[in-house]
């Protein structure tokens, strides 16, 4: 049967008229097909036929048996080994960061060195040759096991391994702090410096810390390392001690972005929440829903944004499904007509009834997408106003060719749009924040 060198990708043809696209990325297959894409297992567990039908079915039952557990082994204790991790919150514009220590945030594995292994967040073991921690200290360390910048699944698929194989040889470890010294953050950073000074373990470095001047500083910096295909920023206040759990003295930043939905269905709240909303269910464009549950004050809790209202909401990031990541609600637009959807009554349960799927509204869309593999770097971008479908496409760092199809109402110029993007999600096309 064929199979796909590291960093291949093939077309295979599905239901859908344009073909789905597989990829190899360091022993994780994708496939561009629903059924991957919304699976709920970790991203190397995943499947589908299109991998199953290219690969061969024994191929992919040998794949998938390999990472059995989670391709991870727990420690005899189990639960009881997990470490207690300094946890951050994310920044919300509401803390004055000057003066705090600011790095990179990695987006790596997050790794716990008790003094002889690598432990999960869930006390889990990562497997790494006896070479790669040849010199690291024997008191606990946190750090990330990091590859590169936008490489998060390839690092992923390597520290899960249970062969400890030569594919670790790409991995850093990246020290952020030494929990078993006592003292303040700085006196901490000084500890874990000396450590790695003295003993020079080949595979092992200290992420650099430097001091955030202004907040107008910290945004320079933001946009820098955002640029370079980084994921955001962490600051640690001055002075501030390794405590379990998440703390307000460890924040993350990443760039929010904001966009507009639809409000589907009201979800009844619980805790402390009970009696009034829990959230609300939000339709995009493409007819994906998501629910929106932070963000929201106590008396709009009470008094909900109507159903059939548009909501703006902030997120960090789409998901691989193509839905917002953390999205908070910001506030009710209330410069478009609200949608004439049938009320739903939030209730113990959620209601299982379909609604009925609303009419759109004339109001302005933009949507970015955008194809990278290889030498190939193109841009597709779609917008409608009322009836007019305009798509503006070509080669990134061009302004592109446009064109423009005026439909016979609102209504089919959705329609038609709609078809377009998930012609563009079948060929491979990512999702970028609207330029």
């Amino acid at each position: 049967m064929p199979d796909l060198k590291d960093g291949e990708s093939a077309q295979v043809q599905g239901s859908a008229r344009a073909p789905y696209i597989l990829k190899n990325v360091g022993g994780v297959y994708s496939c561009t097909c629903p059924a991957w894409r919304n699976q709920s297992v970790s991203i190397e567990r995943r499947t589908c036929k299109h991998i199953r039908s290219y690969r061969g079915e024994q191929a992919e039952r040998d794949r998938l048996g390999s990472l059995a557990p989670a391709a991870t082994t727990p420690t005899k204790e189990g639960k009881d080994t997990a470490p207690k991790l300094l946890l951050a919150h994310p920044w919300e514009n509401d803390t004055d960061l000057t003066g705090w220590w600011m790095s990179e945030k990695l987006d790596g594995v997050r790794a716990w060195w008790d003094g002889r292994q690598f432990l999960s967040r869930l006390g889990n073991v990562y497997h790494a040759p006896d070479w790669f921690v040849a010199g690291l200290p024997n008191v606990p360390l946190d750090g990330e096991l990091w590859l590169d910048r936008k490489a998060f699944q390839r690092a992923v698929s390597i520290v899960r391994r249970q062969d400890k194989s030569d594919h670790w040889r790409e991995i850093k470890y990246v020290l952020f702090d030494a929990p078993g010294v006592s003292g303040p953050f700085e006196e901490r950073q000084k500890a874990l410096s000396e450590m790695i000074q003295q003993q020079r373990p080949e595979y092992a470095k200290v992420l650099d810390q430097v001091r955030c001047t202004s907040i107008d500083a910290l945004k320079v910096e933001l946009a820098r390392v955002e640029s370079l295909g980084g994921e955001g920023l962490m600051l640690r206040q001055p002075g501030s001690q390794y405590e379990a759990g998440r703390s307000t003295t460890l924040f993350k930043v990443k760039t929010f972005h904001d966009a507009e939905g639809k409000v589907m269905e009201h979800l009844p709240g619980k805790g402390r929440h009970a009696g009034r909303l829990g959230a609300v269910v939000v339709e995009l464009p493409d007819g994906q829903t998501f629910s929106v549950g932070t963000g929201f004050s106590d008396a709009q809790r009470q008094n909900p944004p109507a159903i059939g209202s548009t909501i703006t909401y902030r997120y960090q990031e789409m998901t691989d499904r193509g839905v917002p990541r953390f999205p908070s609600f910001v506030r009710l637009r209330t410069d478009v007509v609200p949608l004439k959807v049938k009320a739903t009554v939030p209730s113990p349960t959620r209601s299982k009834q379909v609604q009925p799927k609303p009419k759109p509204i004339e109001t302005a869309m933009k949507r970015y997408f955008a194809f990278v593999e290889g030498s190939s770097a193109k841009f597709w971008e779609i917008s409608q106003n009322g009836k007019d479908v305009t798509v503006r496409f070509g080669k990134i760092g061009t302004n592109g060719q446009t064109q423009t199809k005026t439909l016979a109402d609102a209504d089919a110029a959705t329609k038609h749009a709609e078809k377009l993007i998930k012609e563009k999600l079948g060929k491979g096309y990512q999702e970028q924040p609207a330029s």
